[in-house]
């Protein structure tokens, strides 16, 4: 918890609090309003403009805080309005969880039920197409970093386990049109497990069309996306 003293006068910070704390200090933070139940809609249309502004205590530069005497809230809160709007407002928010709900659902039973399928080449063909991949890659990020030290990208300048990682990197990237899957999910946990899922996929169709890459698709799924 962190309290700020302005004026002799103990406030809420941003950082909330506890319902007793906010009866003693005599104003509610918005982070202890969302804490009450109160979505910044409701603020607004019931609440309207803050009864103190005060510098943020964490960084001077942000917008200032926004208080709310607890006396004015509580006379709100017991009020018919409010308690329609709460309502209203938690119907909302389970509908638009519900909603959220089924579309990952719906995502996931995409991601598990469709084929990937992973172009199949003759060893000299992927090798060729990982290495001009490579090159590609190298110009794009020497274009954008003209400081960055030049790396080898002919298939004589590196060992068997580079030319491995460039081969499934070239077979990843082949594949990113499976990353339409994914569409209708927004950014969150939902994503990132469909997200992480998809990507389990696509390697282990590498790994299954091509075996002796089997090591680096292992060590790529393993790795941070």
């Amino acid at each position: 918890m962190s309290l700020s003293v302005i004026t002799g006068e103990v406030i809420v910070t941003e950082y909330g609090t506890t319902a007793g704390d906010e009866t003693a200090r005599g104003h509610v933070s918005v982070a202890g309003l969302r804490a009450r139940g109160w979505t910044p809609g409701m603020v607004r249309r019931l609440l309207g403009e803050p009864d103190l502004l005060r510098p943020n205590p964490v960084s001077p530069a942000a917008p200032r805080t926004r208080l709310y005497r607890l006396e004015r809230v509580e006379a709100v809160e017991r009020g018919e309005e409010f308690r329609a709007v709460s309502a209203a407002a938690a119907r909302r928010s389970a509908t638009a969880k519900a909603a959220a709900y089924r579309r990952r659902r719906e995502v996931l039973i995409r991601i598990v039920a469709e084929p990937i399928e992973v172009p199949r080449l003759t060893p000299d063909r992927l090798t060729a197409l990982a290495v001009e991949h490579r090159k590609r890659t190298l110009e794009e990020e020497r274009y954008e970093r003209p400081d960055r030290t030049a790396e080898p990208a002919g298939v004589e300048d590196v060992d068997r386990r580079t030319l491995d990682r460039w081969k499934v990197a070239y077979l990843r990237h082949q594949l990113t049109r499976y990353d339409e899957l994914l569409d209708g999910l927004d950014g969150g946990t939902g994503r990132a497990g469909a997200e992480a899922l998809l990507r389990r996929r696509v390697y282990e169709a590498i790994r299954k069309t091509y075996p002796d890459l089997a090591e680096e698709c292992a060590r790529q799924v393993s790795e941070p996306a």
